[in-house]
């Protein structure tokens, strides 16, 4: 009789908590500033979240990734654009990434609207602005060879406008 009674209190906790985080993780959505400082950049969809709560029992972590993913649909990552972008890294770390260094020098005047701003300790990333110039994504660019920076500008930073 009480292990039944325990069961179902440990049963109740459970259902509980799981509400708790499908409510608290349905209603609120955090900056890309946020998103990064919890560690979650990138473009993530909620689906990754679900597949990522199926091995990560962590429900404080399965919360974060959802408030910081991007609603699934029909090729929806394809068809943002963005207005332009910042790649951003350290200046003393840049010998490490050859690629980055290549791109930089010989690639970044190709795309007016991407500027590069060096920042001390930053890992290199793609810091991609809104209209407003405001940040939208951040994208960690650690492993990006020359050319998947190449084609990720050319399909997701917009053609320079008349006003650069």
């Amino acid at each position: 009789m009480l292990r039944n009674i325990l069961y179902y209190f440990v049963l109740l906790i459970v259902v509980i908590s799981s509400a708790a985080v499908i409510v608290s993780s349905s209603g609120e959505q955090l900056s890309s500033k946020q998103c990064e400082d919890l560690g979650f950049t990138g473009l993530a969809l909620c689906s990754d979240c679900n597949t990522f709560s199926e091995y990560v029992k962590d429900k404080e972590l399965i919360s974060d990734c959802l408030k910081c993913c991007t609603e699934d649909s029909d090729d929806s990552i394809s068809k943002i654009t963005y207005s332009g972008a910042i790649v951003e890294v350290c200046m003393r770390k840049l010998v490490f990434y050859p690629e980055i260094v290549g791109f930089i020098e010989e690639e970044k005047d190709k795309f007016p609207t991407v500027k590069v701003q060096y920042l001390f300790n930053s890992p290199p990333k793609l810091i991609m602005l809104d209209d407003e110039g405001q940040h939208k994504e951040t994208i960690r660019i650690d492993n990006w060879k020359r050319e998947h920076m190449l084609q990720f500008l050319r399909e997701k930073v917009k053609p320079n406008s008349a006003s650069s």
